[in-house]
């Protein structure tokens, strides 16, 4: 049986946040990057990338984080992450994922850290 994710789009206060869940792995990263291509279409350049129920993260799902920050921020926007599990986190420090990404508890910080400027 394939390991299962899935990605939710919702909003809060004008800011686009993706809540993830399962497995991000070469399967389930196309899933991933869809779901940020279409945020980003839609003229979405602040996102949040809440990972509370994600379970797991490869280098492929990693790739997708990557592959938009510079898009992103180039635009004039920026991708946050809330809510990580220690063991994903463990994964994002050792690639050190927080000196190229604000990394927060939960979504309403993330939002906050939006809107501060």
């Amino acid at each position: 049986m394939a390991n299962s994710f899935s990605v939710t789009a919702s909003e809060q206060d004008g800011i686009a946040v993706l809540t993830l869940e399962g497995f991000l792995d070469a399967h389930t990263a196309p899933q991933f990057e869809e779901a940020i291509q279409k945020e980003i279409n839609a003229g979405r350049r602040r996102i949040v990338i809440h990972c509370e129920k994600l379970t797991y993260i490869s280098s492929a799902g990693l790739g997708v984080f990557m592959s938009f920050i510079e898009e992103i921020r180039d635009a004039g926007g920026d991708i946050k992450i809330s809510g990580v599990i220690p063991k994903v986190l463990q994964v994002f420090e050792i690639l050190g994922f927080q000196s190229l990404f604000d990394i927060v508890g939960d979504v309403p910080e993330a939002v906050a850290r939006f809107q501060q400027g």
